[in-house]
């Protein structure tokens, strides 16, 4: 859990500065990047999600 916890923080990094990159300065690479990224935070939340529930179960 503590390591898809710290995956989550390094996703939500990127997205952060590819987004503020293509907002800011109209980077459309950085935008490509940031939406990818925006899917494998989408996966780990439900992950993390699955797993908060199990341990709550425990």
């Amino acid at each position: 859990m503590k390591n898809l916890v710290e995956t989550l923080k390094a996703n939500f990094e990127a997205f952060a500065k590819d987004a503020e990159s293509q907002i800011a300065n109209g980077n459309k690479a950085a935008g490509q990047r940031a939406r990818k990224v925006s899917l494998d935070i989408e996966k780990a939340l439900k992950d993390f999600r699955k797993k908060s529930i199990e341990d709550t179960k425990k």
